[in-house]
């Protein structure tokens, strides 16, 4: 799987769970900008809310997440504390496997993140008898933002890819 941001399209592929789903007052959205996709929005702690975040299927890139090691992000931050979430059929619907990540702001950089580094969560607790991933299994990949600070965010993507070796 390799994701680049060089169609605008893309961007209709992702779309936004933010904590509204429980009357919180978050909002978020991805957008595909001069060659990079852009996850960005205002996080609020109104409400008892405090999350953001973005979603999209990963099928239909070639290889696949099944023949990966992990995942590699080339990202540029904003100084906040961001998670890459996958969801994955050993789970249940409200659960996901989860690495956190804070991106440097002033220039790219590519974090490598094996399979092993994931944790499965539901709602933000820690799912400790919940099995490893499964890289076929994955149906949804996305970034989340839940770093209890109210404000702007903007976490800028140029490549998400399987890491094959």
């Amino acid at each position: 799987m390799t994701l680049i941001f060089d169609n605008p399209n893309e961007q209709q592929r992702w779309y936004a769970v933010d904590d509204d789903v429980m009357g919180g007052a978050s909002q978020s959205a991805f957008s595909v900008i001069d060659g990079e996709g852009r996850f960005h929005g205002e996080v609020s702690l109104e409400n008892g809310g405090g999350f953001a975040s973005v979603r999209r299927d990963p099928n239909g890139f070639e290889p696949t997440l099944a023949d990966a090691q992990g995942i590699a992000l080339t990202v540029r931050g904003d100084g906040r504390t961001y998670q890459l979430r996958l969801k994955s059929t050993s789970l249940g619907n409200a659960s996901a496997y989860r690495v956190k990540f804070t991106p440097a702001q002033d220039s790219w950089e590519t974090l490598h993140f094996p399979w092993s580094v994931f944790e499965a969560v539901r709602r933000g607790t820690l799912l400790n008898d919940a099995p490893a991933v499964t890289p076929s299994e994955i149906h949804q990949l996305g970034f989340l933002i839940a770093d209890r600070t109210a404000g702007p965010f903007c976490l800028q993507v140029s490549a998400i890819n399987a890491v094959l070796d």
